[in-house]
């Protein structure tokens, strides 16, 4: 780190040797909040589970043939459908057919998540919750109130099953994988910047290098503080003895 009147400038490998010289301290940091996030992620937090039911929508002409016209429509309103699925109407509909009476209107929206692949009339609604068999319900209520609110709103003819809702039997979340890797590079990122602004905070004089370095000034003699110390020591000891 070189100083110019008031300008600071970082030397990069003099950052590099003092981050390898506290390679001990890095990696052990990012282990630790690695094993906190494993246990955190794997023992303390509610594991989720989630369901998919998939729908079939597609605007019919009054003739038996579908038309290309009709499959490009259906795919143009699919975002439509995705909006009247996540409505209100839909959603406190369901609170109340499934007695939801603890989750709010907010909460229900913030599980359900809603996806309507490109070029396709297919609707994916999927749902997550705590419990695998109570995500089963909510999917295929969801998807029964939907469709005949579709039906009523965009005036077609039906809604079809193309999945009903599964049994959910691996949890969605938390990923304990991901946790763990997240927590070990936020460790290591948390104590490099630490060691970096300790670093560039501490003005100490260590060595005659930093003299030259810091102030521009020669040294014209070391003195070695250590060894006086250990010669003064031994001369005690021969007066003793």
């Amino acid at each position: 780190m070189e100083r110019h009147s008031d300008e600071i400038e970082i030397d990069l490998l003099e950052v590099i040797h003092v981050l390898l010289s506290r390679l001990w301290l890095i990696l052990g940091a990012g282990l630790l909040v690695a094993a906190v996030c494993f246990a955190v992620s794997r023992f303390v937090l509610t594991p989720t589970y989630e369901s998919t039911t998939k729908i079939y929508i597609l605007n019919k002409s009054d003739s038996t043939t579908v038309t290309y016209s009709d499959v490009q429509m259906g795919t143009q309103l699919t975002k439509d459908y995705a909006e009247l699925i996540n409505s209100r109407y839909v959603l406190e509909k369901v609170i109340s057919q499934l007695s939801l009476n603890e989750m709010e209107y907010e909460e229900l929206l913030d599980s359900v998540s809603v996806n309507t692949p490109t070029d396709t009339r297919i609707v994916s609604i999927t749902v997550e919750h705590t419990d695998p068999a109570q995500a089963m319900n909510i999917a295929d209520c969801i998807r029964e109130v939907a469709g005949e609110h579709i039906q009523n709103v965009m005036d077609i003819d039906a809604v079809n099953v193309v999945e009903p809702a599964n049994m959910p039997t691996e949890k969605a979340g938390p990923s304990v994988m991901k946790w763990t890797l997240f927590g070990g590079i936020a460790g290591v990122f948390l104590i490099c910047a630490v060691i970096l602004i300790l670093y560039l905070l501490d003005d100490t004089i260590k060595s005659s290098e930093d003299v030259e370095k810091y102030l521009g000034l020669s040294t014209l003699a070391l003195i070695p503080v250590a060894q006086e110390e250990e010669s003064t020591k031994k001369g005690k000891n021969k007066r003793k003895k």
